[in-house]
């Protein structure tokens, strides 16, 4: 399975943002980009770039990109499921990243990073409405139930991570930390959804 395995926090250099790839160190003075907020690379720092419209829509969409830690491929193909759906196709796109088992994992508080979360489904951790699920990219849907394997219910990762969680953060999710499960209770409108993104120029690139 193809996946990104280069220094992720040259990803957050790069776009001049945290993109929280890296858990509990996005939130430290550990973070780079809190004295390096600057493109890597040797003339990272003298490098005053003007972007083009094609540029601007680029970045926005390697952004999203990252942050999900997609593969253009991958991404590339979320993107026309989402044309294909009724509705604004930008919005579409970002719920059906939402979606995404890996993701789900994330935001109920059981890995500390989607990245985390993603080799903890691929390990075998979790089940999904009772059946053990290893596909990170394995689509949610309302009403089901993410639960933590009764032989993973030790791992000390996860009940680190849900130390570190607040409760009630988002409305679409439910979760009971003492049992070690979660709701996704419904899909959610784009306005709820914590992402620093304008969608609409990634559409506007695809639609070249």
């Amino acid at each position: 399975m193809a996946r990104y395995t280069g220094p992720v926090c040259k990803l957050c250099r790069r776009e001049k943002q945290k993109l929280f790839l890296k858990g509990s160190k996005c939130l430290s003075e550990k973070c780079p980009i809190e004295n390096k907020n600057y493109p890597p690379g040797q003339h990272g720092l003298s490098r005053r770039a003007k972007f083009s419209e094609y540029g601007v829509q680029l970045r926005e969409k390697q952004k999203v990109k990252r942050v999900y830690g997609l593969l253009e491929t991958q991404f590339r193909n979320l993107f026309e499921k989402a044309n294909r759906q009724k509705g604004v196709t930008g919005e579409n796109l970002i719920k059906l990243l939402e979606r995404r088992l890996d993701n789900v994992v994330f935001r109920l508080g059981f890995a500390p990073s989607r990245k985390s979360a993603r080799q903890l489904v691929l390990h075998r951790h979790f089940l999904v409405n009772g059946r053990t699920v290893d596909i990170p990219s394995y689509m949610v849907n309302p009403g089901d139930v993410i639960s933590v394997r009764d032989k993973s219910k030790k791992l000390d990762a996860i009940h680190s991570s849900l130390r570190r969680t607040k409760d009630g953060i988002y409305n679409w999710l439910s979760v009971d930390k003492a049992k070690l499960t979660g709701s996704f209770v419904q899909i959610p409108e784009r306005e709820e959804i914590p992402l620093n993104a304008n969608e609409q120029l990634i559409v506007e690139l695809y639609s070249k």
